[in-house]
């Protein structure tokens, strides 16, 4: 077969990429913008941007002189602004150009940090709602280039043309959006009105609405944000802040911390939230940069172990994502991520110190968070760890109180286990923990470094067992065939089977037994099943002596003393698997089938027998 001869321009020819601006746009509305809403955001931050220029050029105009102005009746949105505008060059260098600012102008780059927007796309948003967009502009550097006007439409083609003086007598710009049909529910005047307050209700430049009907426009930003104004006294500024709170994010603060961190130009309020939250979920916070609401869901400003707040911040320094509904996670972002942690350690600190009611209702719903904090920070831990709750056999109380009364703590490893042991330990006079929830293990063998004279040891069977008293010599011999007969019921189990005398004597039986162990039981009867084999090699290698369940029956108990007198050798069986059924359930952790099985049977058996004997 022959080839055909290869192109005779081996160096190729430069070609330009061709756009297609409707596939953009859809690209931009389904994968970056989470809501056609966003459109009016971005011709506000246009409008903010320009009038920063603005002020750039002319530093020595007063403050509100310049603003911006939104209208709209049902049939066309407008957004005008006394910005710095744009000349019939920047018209076509810029708005014609997708990817290319304004803001990168070489006449504005050292203010680039001064402006929201920075990718040169914003504009393209506003074909969400309408397919032409018509901007009016004239120029503040330029005072005799005369208006210009762009319009710009959604097949990607476009017009300029220059206008007279007396279309644009001041300099700044006029966006003109003709809303589609299927638009009306982000363009309706209502609409607008609420969008320009959710972005724009902290801007610092006056926003002005109009919808048409005849009157004044009325402020969208009437005042600056909370921490921003003077207030009479220190109380009045703290019941404001938390009034803002509340307003903003629907829920009453159990307190508010407020936020400044003057190195970003950072300022807001944290609110502790008044109800515990699941650990680990991480609450929206409410971030703005320069004014702009960026996101309500920004979850990245505080670590993970914060989830007891949500914040209302404005920032300076921040940095959005091309879509500006997130922060770009850079050093910046991580220094006010760790400045923001401090603050609410300090909260907590000053909390500790001076409030000990405000302490005790955060700890009340937030002593998970404050766990996890702990277990990280030193600080936090030497401060609040004898006042945190712990489930013990004192019941519920703080590590302070319950270290008061029991020099040696004993911690479990599972909850489990605690629900095993806790009746018993109680009534031997054991101090025992429940080490089994998150955190709280780690925690309660740290509590030496706080209270010195206390120690803290793991629970095991032996240690439980060294305090339950032995029974007589004549006692355990009377009830060695009964014992003898429950351990071969119970073998299947693993199971050995002890008498002793323990409070309290309304338990018949304690099965003592912990979660590691069952798995080596696990491991070791799979590797017996499976002997020879490639699995059967490799659990056996891993297989370590394991130790066995105890059931040990309680001899106080008035059933325990009957059951062990039966002479009868199935019913001492069906007694005896009746016995380790109870004694499973009142440990409370899951039940294997077999044990299911048993105590379905032994029940069952008992019934029968007691029929029988009734007949």
């Amino acid at each position: 077969m022959t080839l055909p001869d290869a192109p005779s321009n081996p160096a190729g020819t430069d070609r330009t990429f061709q756009v297609d601006l409707r596939g953009l746009v859809d690209l931009l509305s389904h994968h970056l913008y989470s809501s056609p809403r966003v459109y009016l955001r971005e011709l506000l931050q246009n409008a903010v941007d320009a009038l920063t220029a603005r002020h750039s050029l002319e530093p020595a105009a007063p403050a509100g002189s310049f603003g911006i102005r939104l209208y709209a009746d049902g049939s066309v949105v407008r957004v005008e602004d006394d910005g710095v505008g744009l000349t019939e060059a920047d018209v076509h260098a810029f708005l014609a150009t997708i990817g290319r600012s304004s803001k990168r102008a070489e006449q504005v780059a050292e203010q680039r940090g001064d402006f929201i927007g920075q990718f040169g796309i914003g504009l393209l948003s506003c074909f969400l709602v309408a397919d032409e967009i018509h901007v009016v502009s004239r120029s503040a550097r330029t005072p005799d280039a005369p208006a210009v006007e762009w319009r710009g439409r959604g097949d990607g083609s476009y017009t300029v043309r220059t206008l007279r003086a007396s279309a644009r007598p001041r300099p700044g710009t006029t966006v003109t959006l003709t809303p589609r049909a299927d638009a009306g529910e982000w363009t309706r005047p209502a609409q607008v009105w609420a969008l320009a307050g959710h972005f724009g209700s902290l801007l610092r430049h006056p926003v002005t609405f109009d919808d048409g009907t005849g009157g004044t426009g009325v402020a969208v930003n009437p005042e600056p944000a909370p921490w921003a104004r003077t207030y009479p006294t220190p109380g009045a500024r703290s019941r404001a802040l938390a009034a803002y709170g509340e307003e903003v994010l629907g829920f009453t603060p159990l307190d508010t911390i407020e936020l400044d961190l003057p190195a970003v130009g950072l300022k807001g309020i944290a609110c502790v939230l008044p109800q515990a939250v699941p650990a680990g979920r991480r609450h929206g916070h409410r971030v703005h940069v320069k004014g702009m609401l960026l996101s309500e869901q920004a979850d990245e400003i505080l670590p993970e172990w914060a989830f007891f707040v949500r914040c209302v911040v404005d920032a300076e320094s921040l940095r959005p994502t091309a879509s500006r509904e997130s922060l770009y996670e850079d050093d910046t972002l991580a220094a006010v991520r760790d400045a923001l942690a401090e603050g609410l350690r300090a909260w907590i600190a000053r909390a500790a110190a001076s409030d000990p009611d405000l302490l005790a209702r955060f700890l009340h719903a937030h002593h998970l968070a404050v766990k996890s904090l702990a277990v990280h920070d030193d600080e936090i831990l030497r401060m609040l760890l004898p006042w945190l709750p712990f489930e013990t056999t004192d019941g519920h109380t703080t590590l302070d109180e319950f270290a008061r009364t029991h020099r040696t703590v004993l911690v479990t490893s599972s909850v489990e286990e605690f629900r095993q042991v806790a009746a018993i330990a109680s009534a031997a006079g054991l101090g025992v923990v429940n080490g089994g929830y998150t955190y709280d293990r780690e925690l309660v063998h740290r509590l030496p470094e706080i209270r010195p004279q206390t120690s803290v040891a793991d629970l095991d069977p032996a240690t439980l067992t060294a305090h339950l008293d032995p029974v007589d010599r004549e006692t355990e011999l009377a009830a060695a065939a009964y014992l003898a007969r429950a351990r071969e019921a119970l073998a299947v189990f693993d199971c050995d089977v002890a008498l002793r005398t323990f409070q309290p004597a309304s338990a018949p039986a304690l099965l003592v037994d912990s979660r590691e162990a069952r798995h080596e039981r696990t491991r070791s009867q799979l590797a017996r099943e499976q002997e020879g084999g490639l699995w059967g090699d490799i659990l056996g290698a891993l297989r370590q002596e394991a130790p066995r369940a105890q059931l040990i029956l309680n001899q106080l108990n008035p059933l325990v003393r009957t059951a062990v007198a039966i002479d009868e050798p199935e019913l001492a069986r069906t007694s005896a698997e009746a016995l380790y059924g109870q004694a499973a359930l009142l440990s409370r952790r899951p039940l294997r089938p077999a044990e299911s099985s048993l105590i379905n049977r032994s029940f069952l058996d008992l019934l029968a027998h007691a029929l029988r004997k009734d007949n």
